[in-house]
């Protein structure tokens, strides 16, 4: 089974469009969690252009307590806090608004102890993520912020291209799972089916690869109910996270059965 963590970045930045708190993001985490999610994703940026500090602290808050419940005898479900390590902390303009300060993602993880911090490149000129860690590059900056991590209990993944030089490096860090950067394999179901099966097949040896290393292997970007279940045949994926393309799925058929029809998918 592919656990299912829902990112709800998306729900934020739509509440973000008005004042007040509508749509609210923890009543959103409640609802993908009674309607079969297994998780809750959350990618703040320094720019808090959709996630929140104080949603960080809610959507934590509301895992912890949830923990333990009944669930049919499913595993407790597991807050993933996303972001970029190197990201500055940014106080906010007290005259203009009412955001709070962002702190930094490590100051963030520190409060809240997630299950999961996600690691990842990204940068507030990016509209999303688009690519992996490139360690050659960015490994020693990177040893001691996973070491910080996981000396506070919380399981590290780094995201990551399917590229298996980059994933033995990973695995050189003592990281705990990498999570697989798929744009490009949700871009290769436009091409011809001989790209699209190269791209399957590349994913596949990083996945195998990876767990032969010891590594947990993740998953997530533009993945979504037309490709998700040719992706998880891949095999060895423990965990998806996904949020645009379900929020857009939501929008045509629901909010609970969009999250049905996803963990069907998963399970």
């Amino acid at each position: 089974m592919t656990a299912l963590s829902v990112n709800l970045n998306k729900i934020a930045l739509l509440r973000n469009s008005r004042k007040g708190n509508k749509p609210s993001v923890l009543e959103f985490a409640k609802m993908a969690i009674d309607s079969g999610a297994n998780g809750i994703t959350a990618h703040p940026r320094p720019d808090q252009r959709h996630i929140r500090v104080n949603d960080v602290f809610d959507l934590s808050s509301f895992v912890k307590a949830s923990k333990g419940k009944n669930r049919d005898g499913k595993p407790d479900i597991e807050f993933n806090l996303e972001g970029n390590p190197f990201a500055p902390a940014v106080s906010s303009d007290k005259d203009k608004n009412t955001t709070p300060d962002y702190p930094g993602l490590l100051a963030l993880i520190e409060a809240t102890r997630p299950e999961q911090a996600t690691l990842v490149p990204d940068t507030d000129e990016q509209l999303t993520s688009d690519h992996g860690f490139d360690l050659l590059k960015d490994g020693e900056r990177l040893a001691p912020i996973i070491q910080k991590i996981k000396s506070w209990g919380v399981r590290c993944c780094l995201f990551m291209d399917p590229d298996l030089q980059q994933i033995k490096l990973a695995q050189e860090l003592d990281i705990d799972r990498i999570e697989l950067y798929t744009g490009p394999y949700a871009q290769s179901h436009s091409a011809s089916a001989e790209e699209l099966n190269d791209c399957i097949d590349q994913y596949r040896q990083a996945s195998a690869y990876a767990v032969k290393l010891g590594l947990g292997v993740n998953a997530g970007h533009d993945l979504n109910l037309d490709n998700l279940a040719q992706f998880l045949a891949i095999g060895n994926i423990a965990e998806v996270s996904i949020g645009h393309a379900l929020t857009i799925d939501a929008l045509l058929n629901g909010y609970k059965k969009t999250i049905l029809d996803y963990s069907k998918l998963c399970s």
